[in-house]
């Protein structure tokens, strides 16, 4: 049966010759996974381009509960980056994000409420012209009140993590003031301490999702974020 759906491409892996399987965030069904076949041909009518992170998506697939591979009859574009694609600092925190969204999201229905916070935050992180250094961070704390493991406060999330800094009240403080503030609010944080708090965060998602791995981003992110 076809149904209608609004998605964010994650991820795309070569299937066969021509064919590529995506990864997809659709609203309706939460992860999916669809074989789009001939895109990855000269004259494709669907254009590969389509299926890069973050990519918000209008689809039409068939979807069957018991497949683990559908297909998509009808895919287009309905927001056209401005900048991501064009300023390495938003693509590389575009790709950390995506790796994060593989490993945290799931094939569960009425993902409505999570897939407008990630459909909005993305377009924000478009949008924004500068200050947006802390935008990862931002989101994955933000992610986490959806995931239901938000932490109560900075403090809380060091001793759980068993971090070497959870006596440090600045430190403690910089995430608390990520996890309550807007996107568009700068906070200027020197590039060791921007890294460190990302890596706590990291290890808080790690004792929730043991399906976490290794993230391949991080290097390119601590190379391009001052």
């Amino acid at each position: 049966m076809l149904y209608k759906t609004s998605g964010i491409a994650l991820s795309y892996i070569k299937y066969r010759e021509t064919s590529i399987i995506a990864r997809i965030f659709t609203e309706t069904f939460g992860i999916q996974s669809y074989i789009v076949n001939s895109v990855r041909t000269k004259h494709a009518k669907t254009k590969i381009a389509l299926f890069q992170p973050l990519t918000m998506l209008d689809l039409i697939v068939y979807h069957n509960k018991r497949k683990e591979l559908n297909r998509i009859s009808e895919v287009k574009c309905v927001y056209n980056f401005q900048t991501i694609p064009f300023d390495i600092r938003k693509s590389s925190i575009a790709l950390f994000l995506t790796e994060l969204l593989n490993y945290t999201l799931r094939a569960e229905e009425d993902n409505d409420v999570l897939f407008h916070f990630i459909n909005e935050s993305i377009i924000t992180l478009d949008c924004l012209p500068f200050d947006f250094e802390n935008f990862h961070l931002q989101f994955l704390l933000r992610l986490s009140r959806y995931l239901g493991i938000v932490p109560a406060s900075g403090q809380s999330m060091l001793k759980e993590v068993g971090h070497a800094k959870v006596f440090d009240p600045e430190f403690a403080e910089c995430i608390d003031f990520l996890l309550r503030s807007d996107y568009d609010q700068p906070f200027k944080m020197k590039k060791t301490v921007r890294h460190d708090v990302m890596y706590a965060i990291l290890d808080h998602y790690r004792l929730h999702f043991d399906s976490i791995k290794e993230i391949k981003s991080i290097q390119v992110l601590r190379e391009v974020l001052n």
